[in-house]
């Protein structure tokens, strides 16, 4: 059955111009909030959708500009022989070119054959449905699909309510299952007369007084219902339409009343089950009501693991749980530009996909600072902490995402891969050990100034320099606490080699302790901070505070890195 090809929005809420090429299998929009991931759907269950008639308003409109009118268009390939009739779409069939991704008017040999289905709406707000094509325009023909390819053609759509589906309603999932049909009509006609019969009896006992008033009144008023008039149901009322048949479970209970998630992930497995008739599926907020381990079975349920993929998805998301269980072909981050929407596949490498496993929060986020190790991350969310006590905007409401590299060799690695993505990225790197100068003056040149801190130093040594002697006692006492006295002054003898102990440290602050506690913090074995948790109470509870009295060259660089935080909300 048909895929979609290429996705064109012109006008259409907060997409002003947006043209994307999906693939055949999940494609999983993230980004940031109010990107349009969720108009992007929309536009194209307007477009494909199965209905007579639409309710637009102004506020469809890019900036309510109804002179500008709406305009999508879905290019649907992998088309049934049906679809490829010459007798009935002969002059709309075109040509699609995978490789360039352009789409050519003329059908062409070696060029998969496509159909360009166009919603418009204009300032009367009255939608028309077309298919495109130069040729029949030319010739001042148009035409749509025929009401049955419509119904073929039309995605499932699972919203925050899935009742729709566990009925059998026109264009839901239960349809499309198979060839099979109720005949209800006439067995739906007579239950209706026994019902409105069963209930007349009762109602006559119950409502009695109120039925001997109305037949007096009509008699006064010389009206005539009869001699008794009676309490039935009304026959327009005792109907059934579009969904009188629908799920119920063994005892009898209607499947609508299923919890959100728990119908949501059913209609999604029956979806899989309808491949062969429909094999598009919208859904917004995937993980909207499931519990992540039920999450992963519904992403599970729709292909996210098979090769070919069984369906076209096309889903938004917010959760990590999603970006860590989809590999990183199937996301796209949707970015809004001056020119326009933008679409971008994160990609196949494979430190973008180890960094989806390890960090996929940040690729929910704005901005990127990727740190060289887990103190860096520790201190910043630490003194992040502080300043939000303070009455500063923490940094994650500004969309900031900190990433721990492991190491100086892989910083560039995962900086340059959310770069390339549109994430607002830097770096945060100690300067005893040197990156690839070329690379690093690479990114420095796209992004500007990186922070680092001053020549030769790691992040113990500007602390243990820079911090005012309580700080450093502090420090110590934390380093105590988390190790105790045996192997942090094992440590401290060993950085000096045997001329200071802990004891001395306690008791002063000199240049000579500090640059001896700067070596002895980070001894490869049993390292005093090295870790986020360990750094994170060093950065809120003692660096934070002493921050103003610090040596001006570290305040400087830490300054800067915050100012970079705030500009996030830019």
């Amino acid at each position: 059955m048909a895929r979609i090809r290429v996705v064109d929005i012109r006008n259409f809420r907060c997409l002003k111009s947006f043209t994307w090429r999906p693939s055949s299998g999940i494609n999983c929009l993230i980004g940031s909030g109010d990107a349009g991931k969720s108009s992007v759907l929309d536009a194209v269950d307007l477009c494909l959708g199965a209905r007579r008639s639409l309710s637009f308003s102004d506020a469809d409109f890019h900036g309510l500009d109804v002179s500008a009118p709406i305009s999508i268009s879905i290019t649907l390939g992998e088309l049934d022989d049906s679809l490829k009739s010459m007798e009935v779409y002969g002059n709309y069939l075109r040509s699609f070119d995978a490789a360039a991704g352009e789409i050519d008017d003329e059908p062409e040999s070696g060029k998969e054959t496509v159909l360009t289905l166009n919603l418009s709406v204009k300032n009367d707000l009255e939608p028309v449905w077309t298919l495109i094509s130069e040729r029949s325009e030319a010739q001042g023909q148009t035409r749509y699909l025929t009401w049955s390819d419509r119904n073929r053609l039309c995605p499932t759509r699972i919203g925050a309510f899935a009742e729709n589906d566990l009925a059998w309603r026109r264009g839901s999932v239960l349809t499309k299952l198979s060839d099979e049909k109720a005949e209800t009509s006439g067995a739906m006609a007579e239950a209706a007369r026994q019902a409105r019969a069963a209930f007349g009896d009762i109602a006559e006992q119950q409502l009695s007084a109120t039925l001997g008033i109305v037949g007096t009144t009509a008699r006064e008023l010389g009206i005539d219902i009869g001699t008794q008039p009676k309490a039935l149901l009304d026959a327009h009322s005792v109907s059934f339409s579009g969904g009188m048949i629908a799920l119920h479970n063994e005892a009898g209970i209607p499947l609508r009343g299923l919890g959100t998630g728990s119908a949501r992930l059913l209609v999604a497995g029956l979806q899989r089950k309808a491949a062969k008739e429909a094999t598009v599926i919208l859904i917004d907020e995937v993980e909207h009501g499931l519990e992540p381990h039920r999450l992963v079975r519904l992403l599970q349920s729709i292909g996210s693991k098979e090769t070919p993929p069984p369906l076209q998805g096309f889903l938004t998301t917010h959760s990590p749980v999603v970006v860590r269980e989809l590999s990183a072909e199937q996301l796209t981050v949707l970015r809004r530009g001056k020119d326009g929407h933008h679409a971008r596949v994160v990609g196949t490498k494979a430190e973008i996909q180890g960094t989806l496993r390890l960090f996929p929060e940040a690729f929910l986020s704005s901005s990127v600072l990727i740190c060289e190790g887990a103190s860096e991350v520790g201190l910043v969310r630490g003194i992040d902490q502080f300043r939000t006590a303070g009455g500063k905007v923490p940094m994650q409401a500004v969309g900031v995402t900190l990433v721990d590299a492991n190491g100086c060799d892989n910083l560039y690695r995962r900086a340059n891969a959310f770069h390339s993505l549109g994430y607002r990225t830097n770096v945060l790197r100690d300067d005893d050990k040197q990156p690839d100068r070329g690379i690093e003056e690479t990114f420095s040149k796209a992004v500007g100034a990186i922070f680092r801190w001053r020549e030769g130093c790691a992040l113990e040594d500007e602390l243990f320099a820079s911090l005012p002697a309580d700080a450093v006692t502090a420090l110590l006492a934390h380093s105590v606490k988390l190790h105790g006295e045996e192997l942090v002054g094992a440590h401290i003898t060993s950085a000096s080699g045997g001329k200071i102990a802990l004891a001395a440290c306690r008791k002063a602050v000199t240049p000579e302790t500090r640059t001896c506690l700067a070596k002895a913090c980070a001894t490869k074995n049993n390292p005093w901070f090295k870790s986020v948790t360990a750094m994170e109470h060093c950065g809120r509870e003692i660096v934070g505070p002493a921050l103003a009295q610090c040596d001006a060259g570290f305040r400087a660089i830490v300054e800067r890195i915050f100012a970079w935080i705030d500009d996030g909300r830019a």
